[in-house]
């Protein structure tokens, strides 16, 4: 029975110093290896193997992309306005062994620098530079945290700013100023559309009456065209008839109706030429041998 137990307790024995002796690192991970005390060195993804009590395995360090989100922190600007600021920072480790021996918590150290250069990036700048400058500022702290970090064996991928508040004062005084900054586009607008308007409505009149002074100009040439070539037809109809003096009385006589039509026309005269005719007719048209009429007393 003595024999079974102290097998027993053998058994367990060699279980455990092999356990201890046979360690697996999974992928993405990265172990340090310390024996007696002393970095020794960086244990790989995959089987890795271990002197028993006299070397140890530190906690596995993670190799993949993390994101740490930052609380916001009051910041003042240039011109003394308080902000507060929420960030979110994305980082790698390159090193293991620098990430565990040169600083003592990564995260806290990472923190605090971000919060020292962000007041420092943002108390250059005015409260509308920081509000429309995110992506100088992400590039600033950037540049700035990589700088520091390498030697803790940590690369910073990227610095996102995901907000930025203002306080309660100023968010409404930026509101009302938005809201003037509208309205004053929105009257520069329709100004501009008044004015766009009347300026293509006078130029459509004056092209209107343009056109309208042209046809007029046109129809009347046409018009004085065709009357000087209808009297030229008739004046040479004439010229060439060669009428004697009763027939341009007779002729006369047909004109006075058309000369006496309309309506403004209340008192007709009648011309001394009118007496002329009348006896030229009655001395063509009278009967042969007939008493004539006497004739008219000379005009004084």
């Amino acid at each position: 029975m003595a024999g079974l137990i102290v097998l027993a307790v053998v058994a367990l024995f060699f279980i455990f110093v092999a356990a201890r002796t046979v360690r697996i690192v999974p992928q993405a991970r990265a172990g340090i290896v310390e024996r007696l005390g002393r970095y020794n060195r960086t244990a790989q993804p995959g089987l890795t193997i271990i002197v028993p009590f006299i070397d140890r395995l530190r906690p596995l360090i993670d190799l993949r992309e993390q994101v740490v989100s930052f609380a916001p922190q009051p910041t003042i600007t240039e011109d003394n306005v308080t902000v507060h600021i929420d960030s979110v920072l994305y980082f790698t480790i390159t090193d293991p062994k620098s990430v565990s021996y040169e600083v003592a918590n990564p995260l806290q150290a990472i923190e605090q620098l971000t919060v020292t250069t962000l007041r420092n990036v943002i108390g250059g700048m005015t409260l509308e530079e920081t509000l429309t400058s995110r992506d100088s500022i992400n590039a600033a702290l950037r540049v700035v945290l990589d700088e520091a970090t390498g030697r803790w064996g940590i690369r910073i991928n990227r610095v996102e700013i995901k907000a930025i508040d203002p306080p309660g004062s100023i968010q409404e005084a930026m509101e009302k100023q938005m809201r003037a900054e509208r309205d004053r586009r929105a009257a520069i607008l329709n100004a501009e559309g008044v004015k766009q308007s009347q300026i293509l409505t006078a130029e459509g009149e004056k092209t209107s009456a343009i056109l309208r002074a042209e046809g007029a100009k046109e129809a009347a040439i046409l018009r004085a065209e065709g009357e000087s070539k209808a009297i030229g037809t008739v004046f040479q109809a004439i010229h060439d008839g060669k009428p004697d003096r009763e027939l341009l009385s007779y002729q006369y006589l047909q004109m006075l109706p058309q000369l006496a039509r309309g309506e403004a026309n209340k008192i007709f005269v009648i011309p001394s030429e009118f007496s002329q005719a009348l006896g030229n007719l009655a001395d063509r048209f009278g009967p042969a041998g007939g008493n004539s009429a006497p004739p008219a007393p000379p005009r004084q």
